[in-house]
């Protein structure tokens, strides 16, 4: 460490290929050299050449190979998020060169969204950008929840996010776009359809639940686990849209946001009902960085979601 600390201090930025440092925030998000390649639109000889290039730079290792991928050395963790505002910096300056033209436009917008977002805004948001941007794309990622967003936020590799994301403040924007309710789903001829689905009936039945990293579920669990302890969890799933197929073939009930309810209801046969359980709303929000929040692009695609959905 002490090594490369040292090699750095002493080199001059012309010496440095600013597309190395590129390439090192890529493999940075993906832990994985193949899948940065693809990104960059790279051979994967040639990432794994930049990548010894990086290491002969820096005089330090940056990623090691584990079981869970590339793991970045205390090296890289140190030069990763001041790498990410420079890139961040740059990518910012070069947007301003340009006005924005919606209907003549062939920008791409990345959005972190899970899969409800996905299934409830994406239809719709597809319909208006088909007749007033059709030269627009989108690209969905689930960048996770925690730093692995933020830095993809700070850095422009995402430009929104979309969720209920407490732990992005400093440095973002967001605004609300609806409140999200919890409700009880089954199957149209489940044995419980057509009556009272009160607390009793909501811990006679066999539930599904999921379990998905980042969301509000895991307290909502606590809550319903609370306040119906004889509930019982026959199966657990890690992906809301799987509930549709589930609650479809079998007597299970689940518990899931209202607009993931309104979308499952006529393609799979369902039926839902008002919680017994009084189960806190979620705020779901678009959230941006601070450094694209006077992008024209990113402000013109803001007030069209605002206007879908707020």
């Amino acid at each position: 460490m002490a090594a490369s600390g040292a090699a750095l201090k002493n080199m001059k930025l012309r010496s440095i290929d600013l597309n190395l440092l590129v390439a090192f925030h890529r493999l940075y998000i993906d832990r994985n050299v193949s899948r940065a390649a693809d990104n960059l639109g790279l051979s994967q000889p040639a990432m794994s050449n930049t990548l010894k290039r990086l290491r002969q730079l820096t005089g330090d290792e940056l990623f090691v190979r584990t079981s869970a991928g590339m793991a970045p050395t205390l090296c890289a963790e140190e030069l990763a998020a001041p790498l990410a505002q420079a890139l961040a910096t740059i990518q910012e300056t070069l947007s301003h060169l340009t006005s924005f033209n919606p209907a003549k436009s062939s920008r791409k917008f990345v959005i972190s969204a899970f899969d409800i977002g996905e299934s409830y805004l994406m239809p719709r948001l597809m319909d208006r950008l088909a007749k007033e941007a059709p030269g627009v794309t989108l690209q969905t990622t689930r960048a996770g929840a925690g730093d692995s967003l933020k830095l993809a936020l700070e850095s422009g590799e995402v430009d929104f996010a979309l969720g209920h994301l407490p732990h992005l403040q400093a440095g973002f924007f967001q605004r609300r776009l609806f409140l999200q309710h919890y409700v009880c789903a089954f199957r149209r001829g489940h044995p419980m359809a057509g009556s009272t689905f009160g607390i009793n009936e909501f811990q006679e039945a066999d539930h599904l639940t999921i379990v998905t990293e980042g969301s509000d579920y895991e307290l909502l669990d606590k809550i319903m686990a609370g306040q119906a302890p004889q509930r019982k969890i026959r199966l657990r799933v890690s992906h809301f849209l799987s509930t549709g197929y589930l609650l479809r073939d079998t007597n299970l009930v689940a518990t899931i946001p209202n607009k993931l309810a309104e979308i499952l209801c006529g393609p799979f046969g369902l039926v839902y009902v008002p919680h017994p359980i009084t189960l806190p709303p979620t705020d779901i929000n678009l959230l941006w960085h601070a450094r694209s929040h006077r992008d024209p692009a990113s402000q013109w695609l803001r007030n069209l979601l605002f206007d879908l959905f707020h």
